[in-house]
């Protein structure tokens, strides 16, 4: 079987697959363009896509018999394939849980601590050459510990960022989901976003990206919280509406916000870009050498299985 993966991988991820499969490993770190997904599905047995390639109904719907039988997806997150046309067309969906956990939930608490005590704005001023030294009032930002954390999302990620939280900083953790979470420590389920977003001092968004939560941060829950918070956004972008989000940074109705990820990635506004109280990360969830690896990993255990006839480990 043919096997494309569409980015280039870690030095051991392309080693094995280039000793286990016939593979094709797309030079290019860009998103695939549509003509490339269509003949991806026409031209092999099996991918190995990732965050960007849109394979969406209206790839599937150029392709009436794909080749393609899986599309083993490199991330968690799968938002960018529309499973229900795949499936449709015979097509299988994987993805990679687990092993990007405690990397995302890390980089959660990265931009937490950067926010509220204002360390890219920090490290900006001391390039600068313009840092005029320590002062008793210079740069005050916001305590962490033994202050509230609220959650959008208690899954595998969310439970993660709230035990850091809990055990290193000795905050209380509020959160939303559809089910009562237990995970292992003290957390509170609150009924609505709208009074999570009222009752903490860092609210973290940890849910999956895809129609269901567009927007799920919007200028009303940004309303709702109190004009020392901070949100901190490791998701996907379109989960917070950024445009009211960029509002409410510029005029201040919240302290401040630490985003990994944003709406209409690559592309950052300059509104967003211009202003103090934001950090800004170029997606690092997940980029350590170990994480990127066990992912590329999970995915060719995805492949090997189906090669071999048997269940997948992570059928979506």
């Amino acid at each position: 079987m043919k096997l494309l993966i569409t980015r280039p991988m870690t030095a051991a991820v392309v080693a094995r697959a280039r000793a286990e499969f016939d593979v094709v490993i797309r030079s290019e770190t860009t998103v695939l363009s549509h003509d490339e997904m269509v003949s991806a599905l026409r031209d092999y047995d099996l991918v190995m896509p990732t965050l960007g390639d849109g394979f969406d109904a209206g790839v599937f719907a150029e392709v009436a018999e794909p080749r393609c039988r899986l599309l083993a997806n490199f991330g968690v997150g799968f938002n960018h394939i529309d499973v229900a046309a795949a499936s449709a067309a015979g097509v299988l969906v994987s993805n990679t849980p687990g092993a990007v956990t405690d990397a995302t939930a890390d980089t959660a608490l990265t931009l937490l601590l950067m926010s509220a005590r204002r360390a890219a704005e920090g490290e900006r001023l001391v390039r600068s050459g313009d840092w005029p030294g320590w002062h008793p009032t210079q740069m005050l930002g916001q305590h962490v510990t033994g202050k509230t954390l609220g959650v959008i999302g208690m899954g595998r990620i969310g439970a993660a960022i709230a035990r850091r939280c809990h055990f290193g900083f000795g905050m209380q953790v509020f959160y939303t989901a559809r089910s009562d979470k237990s995970p292992g420590f003290p957390v509170t389920r609150l009924p609505d976003l709208q009074q999570l977003a009222a009752a903490v001092d860092f609210l973290v968004v940890a849910v999956p990206g895809g129609a269901e939560t567009r927007h799920l941060v919007d200028e009303h829950v940004l309303a709702a919280m109190q004009p020392h918070a901070h949100l901190i956004n490791i998701a996907r972008g379109e989960v917070v509406q950024q445009q009211a989000l960029v509002a409410a940074l510029q005029e201040q109705r919240i302290a401040g916000a630490g985003l990994d990820v944003y709406e209409f990635e690559p592309e950052v506004p300059q509104a967003l870009r211009d202003l103090d109280n934001v950090t800004l990360l170029p997606h690092l969830g997940t980029a350590t050498e170990e994480v990127r690896s066990d992912m590329g990993h999970m995915a060719l255990d995805n492949i090997a299985a189906f090669v071999a006839g048997a269940p997948l480990p992570n059928a979506v």
